[in-house]
């Protein structure tokens, strides 16, 4: 799984823009948190897409607080931590949080 950082508020319009092309998942990630560390191994472990059928972002919130403040803010998705976010056409299609992220369960 190849994660690209989200540490920018600024980044969010690209992930806009992109997620027109593909599909973008944003997993935002508190270090300080077993719950948080056990989703990302999860997810991690689980990641069955190949090439480029979702570009999956990695969001540390505790270090980016203003990016992650943005990110719920702008897809109009209250904050969880862990919680995965599915954007497709600028738009947040799936969210999950906690126990209930699984790479089975993202709606492709």
């Amino acid at each position: 799984m190849n994660w690209t950082n989200l540490t920018e508020v600024a980044q969010i319009e690209e992930i806009v823009t992109q997620s027109s092309q593909q599909p973008i998942l944003i997993f935002k990630h508190s270090t300080s948190c077993s719950i948080s560390s056990m989703a990302k191994s999860r997810m991690e472990r689980q990641w069955n897409f190949e090439g480029e059928a979702i570009k999956p972002y990695y969001l540390d919130l505790i270090a980016n607080r203003a990016a992650s403040n943005a990110v719920a803010e702008h897809f109009g998705i209250t904050h969880q931590s862990p919680q995965i976010l599915l954007i497709k056409d600028g738009v947040c299609v799936y969210n999950a949080s906690h126990n209930a992220i699984s790479v089975v369960a993202i709606p492709v």
